[in-house]
């Protein structure tokens, strides 16, 4: 300990990695965390703003195939980022520089998303993530030697994301052929594995439970405020545009209830932090999330497509346009009462049923009109 003192006192801008308390009392998010979440902010209201459009458009297949692969793409570095950062985030000047290059590479993908979304041109991209991926294997090899007995798991993450970003490299050459289909499914699903696969090499990263639970708390938050500026600019182009005044305020008022109404469900029980959970839970509960960052940020594209109905934006049938709203409102119900269940909290037939009339509201769009 006097000599890491010592070394930090001659060189301020190094402080040894060598991992948090898992126990640390007061752990909270940082104002570096949360400006590496509000920039994540620009890349999710990239897709989010394309699968509006074709939604609007009727390209309804092939908005939804796009934005679940995009998602994924924008979702997963900041998993890897949140997860790493609270294990051993030292706030010190090379941890700091590196969490910047990470940041720009977020910004370079989300500079790629429309030619992703458009014309399945990865190429942006691709580039957005080898840029974040070497400040990521920087940040983890500098774990493996400053932290000697979190060195294998650290190690392992370095190794599995160098190997799994070179293969979205060939995949990026190879193309679009079946055989690009295929290594996209094989390389999302390695991805995917690289943390239970490092994470058994020996002693787990010192994440700090409540310290993730905050973190995934806070990107829900901004996820559902990407949903209020979609209400927003979607409700202000409808009426610059002749939308009629009841309908618009019906869509816009109607929405702000969703959104509190998501905040609300998310927010209401107070996680148990009291203790570490296994491997195996943490996992299926950081991947479930996916889900439910997802459906918040659709249900904002869904709402702007409702918005579109009442000024002739859209050729979408009226019960259509509503499913684009409901579809994501159950999807979001279905991911959160899942993920209630790993707590053995009884929430299926509740959900079930707000899911059944959250769809039948949808039907009758028909009837009712929009």
């Amino acid at each position: 300990m006097g000599e890491a003192t010592a070394n930090t006192r001659m060189r301020p801008w190094h402080i040894p990695m060598t991992g948090r308390d898992p126990a640390e009392a007061d752990r909270a998010a940082t104002p570096l965390e949360l400006l590496f979440d509000l920039c994540f902010v620009v890349a999710i209201a990239q897709v989010a703003g394309a699968l509006h459009h074709d939604l609007a458009d009727g390209q309804i297949g092939h908005g939804i195939v796009s934005y679940v692969v995009l998602f994924f793409a924008i979702w997963w570095p900041w998993m890897n980022f949140t997860w790493f950062a609270s294990a051993y985030d030292t706030d010190d000047v090379q941890y700091r520089l590196l969490t910047f290059v990470q940041i720009a590479g977020v910004l370079v993908v989300a500079s790629g998303v429309p030619s992703a979304f458009d014309d399945a041109d990865f190429t942006v991209g691709v580039i957005g993530y080898i840029i974040m991926r070497i400040a990521l294997v920087a940040q983890w090899l500098r774990a493996a030697r400053e932290d000697p007995a979190g060195r294998p798991v650290a190690l392992r993450f370095a190794i599995g994301i160098t190997l799994v970003q070179l293969g979205w490299v060939v995949r990026l050459v190879i193309g679009w052929s079946e055989v690009g289909y295929l290594a996209f499914v094989v390389l999302g699903l390695l991805e995917l594995a690289i943390p239970v696969w490092a994470e058994r090499s020996g002693r787990h990263t010192p994440w700090h439970p409540a310290h993730i639970v905050e973190r995934y708390g806070l990107f829900t938050i901004i996820v559902l405020g990407e949903c209020v500026l979609a209400i927003s600019t979607a409700t202000q182009a409808a009426f610059e545009a002749g939308g009629r005044l009841v309908p618009l305020l019906t869509v816009a008022v109607g929405g702000l209830l969703l959104v509190f109404a998501l905040w609300w469900s998310s927010f209401k029980h107070e996680p148990d932090v009291s203790r570490r959970r296994s491997l195996a839970s943490m996992i299926a509960w950081g991947y479930g999330h996916y889900f439910v960052f997802a459906a918040i940020a659709a249900l904002g594209a869904g709402l702007q497509v409702a918005t579109d109905t009442t000024h002739g934006g859209t050729d979408l049938a009226p019960a259509i346009a509503a499913l684009t709203v409901a579809i994501p409102v159950v999807i979001y119900l279905a991911s959160t009462a899942a993920l209630h269940a790993a707590r053995s909290s009884p929430l299926l037939a509740p959900i079930v049923v707000v899911s059944i009339l959250v769809l039948a509201a949808a039907g009758a769009a028909t009837w009712i009109g929009v």
